[in-house]
């Protein structure tokens, strides 16, 4: 699908998105169909553990510098960070710290009320969505904090900080990407400190889906307060493979319930082009990143 041709909040109002959105993913999956049937190899099926919906994505080719990603719960790279490497494919190592986890939507926890049970799915969800990115994965089995949040200890960031350690022991140049914790949860306030301390100077904007993150003046406010004199933001143009991030989040259904509340993540890439338009007109989606000043 052409980038002109890409669904946009417009004139008529943000809720008409949504169903626009619905209708152009379904026209990709339809391309894509077309292209396996003609007998494409890289065209695979993926599947979303907890509704059992199947769809299509091209699985990339990565090549240049090695990266590993920590990400402090399952689907928060897919939600900030993949559109970049959908868009430009790299040798990908993804760490996810906190996956001894309840967290997912009231009605998966009605269904499936124990923790070991949720926390196999979204392990499961997170194995289905690096698939197309050909992503090592690594889970350090840390528990989730639960409301009501308070600060993460010491020990805490030591021993993640330890697990880390172990994990890049050997990867040569790999570069290292982290959540800028823009956030005030302290999953990824912890995630961002165990990072910068193994030397981490490349992070993500982690607001694309929960709206009271992403809306907060307050923690916006905060983020920059904490970071204006040492981090440096950078956009990435996302247009032409955001119809694939939202296949992406599609897999991640346990926690991104209803289906609906995939198409926030887009809003906001959508949002966050509007930077890169005055200069580049074409791009209407884009993910925001930050680099150390001292990098």
């Amino acid at each position: 699908m052409n980038r002109r041709t890409l669904p946009q909040p417009d004139d008529v109002g943000i809720y008409t998105f949504p169903q626009d959105l619905v209708q152009a993913h379904l026209a990709h999956q339809e391309a894509l169909a077309a292209r396996r049937d003609k007998g494409e190899s890289s065209i695979i099926k993926v599947t979303a553990p907890y509704l059992q919906y199947t769809y299509l994505i091209e699985e990339r080719r990565p090549q240049g510098r090695p990266v590993v990603a920590i990400e402090p719960h399952h689907d928060d790279l897919a939600l900030s960070a993949s559109g970049s490497f959908l868009a430009r494919p790299r040798p990908l190592t993804v760490v996810t710290v906190f996956t001894n986890t309840n967290s997912a939507d009231r009605t998966v926890r009605a269904r499936r009320f124990d923790r070991t049970l949720i926390s196999q799915l979204r392990a499961q969800e997170s194995r289905q969505a690096l698939r197309p990115l050909r992503a090592c994965h690594h889970l350090l089995g840390h528990t989730d904090a639960v409301p009501p949040y308070g600060p993460y200890s010491r020990g805490d960031l030591d021993r993640v900080t330890a697990d880390l350690e172990e994990i890049l022991a050997g990867r040569g140049d790999a570069e290292i990407l982290a959540p800028a914790a823009v956030t005030r949860h302290p999953d990824h306030l912890l995630v961002h400190e165990a990072a910068k301390r193994l030397g981490c100077r490349w992070f993500w904007e982690d607001v694309a889906f929960w709206q009271t993150y992403a809306l907060s003046v307050d923690d916006l406010h905060l983020f920059y307060e904490r970071t204006a004199s040492v981090l440096s933001g950078e956009l990435t143009d996302i247009s032409d493979v955001v119809l694939d991030k939202l296949t992406l989040l599609y897999l991640h259904s346990s926690q991104l319930q209803p289906l609906h509340a995939m198409y926030r993540p887009i809003r906001y890439a959508w949002t966050t082009g509007s930077g890169l338009r005055a200069q580049k007109p074409s791009a209407l989606y884009a993910e925001r990143f930050y680099r150390s000043v001292t990098s």
